[in-house]
């Protein structure tokens, strides 16, 4: 049925093999991982070593606090602001002559 081949074997078979840290694709299959796993101890470090600290016991009441100081600024900008524009001159008004 099947004859016996006369064709050569191919190139390979008469070469050794290369040890396994040789071979480049091994390198770009395992690198991207290994990165990630480095990278994921160093944030962990980082995140450990600086820790952000609690929220204050009275976080509440200092909210408040600022929104009634907000409010109370709030309220003064109008004052402030028709101060302003009485200072400003207006572009068509001619200056006023002194006598």
């Amino acid at each position: 049925m099947s004859e016996p081949s006369n064709h050569p074997a191919p190139a390979q078979a008469d070469q050794p093999s290369r040890p396994w840290w040789r071979h480049g694709h091994l390198w770009l299959v395992l690198g991207g991982p290994a990165v990630v796993v480095v990278a994921s101890i160093v944030t962990a470090v980082i995140a450990a070593r600086g820790a952000d600290g609690l929220v204050a016991e009275d976080y509440y009441r200092r909210g408040v606090e600022i929104n009634r100081q907000l409010a109370r600024e709030r309220a003064l900008m109008p004052a402030a602001q028709a101060r302003n524009h009485a200072a400003t001159p207006t572009a068509g008004a001619a200056p006023a002559a002194d006598q």
